[in-house]
Order: C-alpha cells, then structure tokens, then sequence
C-alpha cells in the first residue's frame, strides 16, 4: 500500500533551518574526531561497480574491506584489535559469488551487497529486475541495494 507516498509533506523551511545550523556546530578534535572517522569507516559499504570488474579487483576490494585502514595507524590510536572493517562489500550480481568467496577465504564476515533491479537506471522490466534480485540471493548477497524507475518518480508515479 503506497497511498501513504502522497500524504507525505516535508516541512521544507524547518529542514533548511536545521541543515543551517549543522553547518555552525563546533567540529570534533582529537581523540573523539578519530573516533568518529573510525566509526564512519565501519558504516561503509567498500563499492565497485566498474563495467571491467574480474575477480581478482574484487578480491582486492575484500582485502581492504577487511583492512580500511593501515595497520600503523591503527596500533598508534590503540585500535589494532577491535576488529574495524567496512560495513559490506557492494558489487554487481556477476561479481557476489567473486565476493563471498574471498571474504570467506580471508575469514571474515562482511556482508556482500549487491546492486539489482537494474542499476544504475532502473530501466528495466519489472520481471528483469525481479530475477536480478533472485540471482544475486542465491550467489550469497546478504543485501541487495534497488533502484527504482527515475522517469516513474519524476512523473509521480510511486505505485
């Protein structure tokens, strides 16, 4: 049910207000300004979504995925055994078997996402875009990032 869709109102000044007032917050230093840019790491899906991906770019997307950030760094800010990775590893549905596999070698469980439904356009048949999203289930995706029609969304088409 997307009646709800059309109900939505957003209270425009009141956004533009707040996003004003971010911009004067006082910046985070020191060691709370590393452990934020940590904890943004950790919320990263590592992507590449390249036309010429072979398995062997995934397989070096996966090693940084599971190493974000150079080991010195991390021992210098006492972080070497907390375990940071990125959130998940994002490739087209050719490439998550490529994904899964090297993750696993490497023993680690960053989970695979996967684009679908016709990235990047979204144009693309309904049943198309279904099956895409089957297929990169069923290779090991754990998370399956859609994209929906832009021409039905300019036009407000949202059912």
């Amino acid at each position: 049910e997307l009646g709800w869709i059309s109900k939505v109102y957003v209270n425009r000044p009141a956004v533009v207000k707040h996003a004003e007032e971010i911009k004067r917050w006082r910046r985070v230093k020191g060691n709370w300004q590393a452990a934020w840019l940590l904890k943004a790491v950790t919320c990263i899906d590592l992507t590449t979504l390249s036309g010429d991906d072979t398995p062997s770019n995934v397989h070096r997307l996966c090693f940084k995925a599971k190493h974000p950030i150079r080991e010195d760094l991390l021992k210098a800010l006492d972080m070497h055994d907390k375990g940071i990775t990125v959130a998940a590893v994002c490739v087209y549905p050719a490439r998550v078997t490529d994904a899964v596999n090297a993750l696993k070698a490497a023993g680690c469980n960053i989970p695979v996402a996967s684009v679908a439904a016709g990235f990047p356009s979204g144009q693309t048949p309904l049943e198309t875009k279904l099956a895409e999203i089957k297929l990169a289930v069923e290779y090991g995706a754990r998370e399956i990032d859609i994209v929906i029609s832009r021409s039905l969304v300019l036009s407000g088409q949202w059912e």
